[in-house]
């Protein structure tokens, strides 16, 4: 169900990175491919203003208006294919006026509209039509009346469709619509593509096939109700069904905690529990294994494949809520590492991500590999049993045997390898893959601990003086070497990964790649208005070149980067400008009825104004839902060492959001509930028996 977005994701890996010219932006960026015929291909449709109902592999797309009008991205799929159109009810022969569309789950939306009728005596309409949408495939709509006399009515259902894959779709590129045929108490309609049936219940008084039209005549007594239900679905004889069954029908409870959290600030227990549904929806189960779940990286554009560097940011930071969802995707990965014994021995294969204005593309594959190791060492401190956790070690040390490989002894970590340039946030994860790999490593008693604690060690003494650049302001970090050795020093949310150090025993966090004098000036810089934009953290910093608020790499604000920032502050002890951000994501979150889409326009805030979104992004998102996670739990500093038999709790002391109670986490396996209090001080209330509490 994958589409590629053109400004979002390169083509996958290829081998020659474009040059780095003098002044920062790529060299001989060839121009966007041409359609036959002469002009730019369409860029996706927007979605900013649409309800998307999810229960992967369907979705159901609308305006607000809930009409499926068989125009843009509108319709019922299944398996990443388009199986209704179109979606017109007309009752007494006009179209209800829309009166509220909205989300009441992750997978369900409710439409609520008026219709005049003559039993209207005045201005107040005495026949309301609600329509109840599933993502499944089903629409219920019930006409309600308030009028003090029998009321009839004529309904009509228009339906149509094209069979069009989303990808065509979003593009423009859909086919015409298709014949009808009547089917049992409904249409059905063929094509390359498939088949797809519609059937009503109760059946249609009429139906006109020619016109894709199902009719009823319907009698309402005063206050009575009627309702009509109908079932999409694909229908394809001997063959399974595309994209078989959805994530609710197949997978049960999902592999996490049903958190919550209340306290002084509702809006965190509204944002936890969207965030919630919103992780539900995406929830993926492999077919072959279907023990094993991941999260689909977002709604619409990337719920296909696969993509692994978002499904272990997601894994990792839904964290506190159990590591099951950890467990259950790196094993999915596992069995995409490349074996053999070439240069890419060892590596987790990934697509091309452009980067921004200022730098090439770089490989999500490299990512996901040196977050392997991390996020199985974290998952094991935070309590994933030892017979689940040791048959993922051996896939944990060709990662790392492949970043020893591909960075060698006293150089830098290409991003792609091996010609691209060296950014800081690859080296960060490197040293953090290398850090939490050794500690792994030691924990199951494999060797290799000792040489990856000893390039570490190098590494950080190299960068500190190769990644940093002095200036006027207090100095920045260098967001990218060329191979040749140039600088490229523009700021973004990418330096956020240099304070992401990793969590290793006894709570400890791991020591970062710069100093203490750099760490301070970094966060200086994360709190000043340049990158701070009062709903979250700027990609590019808004004095930059290329800023754009609206650039998913060149401004927009990114929720992934903005939760890795906030925690990275917090765990530095840089807690004024973690709540800062913090404060700042939450009230984005409000804005955007507490499912926060996993990016939204980089505009500096003013007084009474909202973010922006952007329509193009993904909502929901798995980086932006299990981000709000972690930005919620780092407000209560869980640090767990199950295999040390400890856990402790260090809260922010200035507690952004006042009083906040979670329960419902995970440590251990077991519950975990926590309380912090308006001063910032954190108080256990329920953790796994044998486990040693600190603060």
């Amino acid at each position: 169900m994958a589409v590629r977005d053109p400004d979002r994701d390169a083509p996958r890996e290829r081998r020659r990175v474009q040059g780095i010219a003098p002044n920062g932006q790529q060299a001989h960026r060839p121009p966007a491919p041409r359609r036959p015929g002469g002009g730019r291909p369409p860029a996706p449709a927007p979605v900013h203003g649409v309800l998307i109902c999810v229960a992967l592999p369907a979705l159901a797309i609308s305006g607000e208006h809930g009409q499926l009008t068989g125009q843009g991205l509108d319709g019922f799929y299944r398996g990443g294919r388009r199986l209704l159109a179109r979606c017109r009810v007309r009752v007494a022969g006009a179209e209800p006026v829309p009166v509220q569309g909205r989300m009441v789950a992750a997978g369900r939306a409710r439409f609520v509209g008026t219709v005049r009728t003559a039993a209207d005596a005045g201005p107040d309409p005495a026949v309301t039509v609600e329509r109840l949408r599933d993502a499944e495939g089903t629409e219920r709509i019930t006409l309600r009346s308030a009028a003090v006399q029998e009321v009839r009515l004529a309904l009509e259902v228009s339906l149509g469709t094209d069979l069009a894959e989303l990808g065509a779709v979003a593009a423009g590129l859909a086919g015409p619509e298709l014949p009808a045929g009547v089917h049992a108490s409904g249409l059905r309609w063929s094509g390359p593509g498939g088949q797809a049936v519609v059937t009503a219940d109760p059946a249609p008084g009429d139906v006109l096939a020619s016109a894709g039209l199902l009719c009823w005549e319907i009698r309402l007594p005063p206050g009575g109700s009627h309702s009509v239900e109908l079932r999409v679905r694909p229908d394809a004889p001997g063959r399974p069904q595309p994209g078989g069954s959805s994530s609710r029908d197949r997978g049960g409870a999902p592999p996490w905690s049903d958190a919550e959290a209340e306290g002084d600030d509702p809006r965190a227990a509204a944002l936890l529990a969207a965030s919630l549904e919103d992780l539900r929806a995406l929830l993926v189960r492999d077919p072959v294994h279907p023990g094993d779940a991941h999260l689909a990286a977002g709604i619409p554009w990337r719920c296909g494949r696969l993509s692994p560097a978002e499904a272990l940011w997601a894994a990792r930071m839904a964290l506190p809520l159990g590591t099951g969802l950890a467990a259950g995707t790196l094993r999915t990965l596992a069995r995409t590492q490349l074996a053999g014994s070439g240069p890419d021995a060892g590596r987790i294969p990934g697509p091309l991500r452009h980067a921004g204005a200022h730098v090439p593309p770089g490989c999500t594959g490299v990512e996901a590999t040196l977050l392997f190791p991390a996020v199985l060492a974290e998952a094991w401190r935070w309590g994933l049993p030892p017979q689940e956790a040791a048959p993922l070690v051996p896939a944990a040390e060709r990662c790392l045997a492949w970043l020893r490989a591909a960075a060698g002894d006293g150089g830098y970590l290409a991003d792609p390898v091996p010609g691209g340039p060296y950014r800081c946030e690859v080296q960060a994860h490197a040293h953090r893959a290398a850090l939490l790999g050794a500690d792994l490593l030691t924990a199951f008693g494999r060797p290799g601990a000792e040489d990856l604690l000893d390039w570490a060690a190098g590494l950080r003494r190299r960068f500190r003086e190769d990644f940093w650049t002095d200036d006027v302001g207090g100095g920045r970090p260098v967001a990218c070497l060329t191979p040749d050795g140039r600088r490229i020093s523009h700021l973004g949310c990418a330096a956020a990964h240099l304070l992401d150090t990793g969590l290793l025993g006894e709570g400890r966090a791991a020591p970062g790649l710069l100093d203490k004098v750099q760490t301070e000036q970094l966060a200086r810089l994360f709190g000043g208005p340049a990158l701070d934009s009062g709903w979250g953290l700027r990609s590019l910093g808004s004095k930059e070149a290329g800023y754009n608020p609206f650039g998913h790499r060149n401004g927009a604000v990114r929720v992934h980067e903005t939760a890795v920032a906030v925690a990275g502050l917090a765990t530095a002890g840089y807690e004024n400008e973690a709540s800062g951000l913090l404060r700042g994501a939450v009230d984005a979150a409000e804005a955007f009825g507490h499912r926060l889409p996993e990016m939204y326009a980089g505009e500096q805030r003013a007084r009474g104004s909202v973010p922006l979104p952007h329509p193009a992004a993904c909502r929901p998102a798995a980086v932006a839902a299990a981000g709000a996670v972690q930005l919620l739990t780092v407000l209560a500093g869980v640090r767990p060492d199950v295999p040390g038999g400890s856990v402790a709790v260090r809260p922010l002391r200035s507690a952004p959001l006042g009083a906040l109670r979670f329960t419902g986490l995970r440590v251990a396996g077991q519950p975990f509930a926590v309380r912090i209090s308006r001063l910032g001080l954190g108080m256990v209330e329920e953790a796994a028996g044998g486990l040693q509490l600190g603060m």
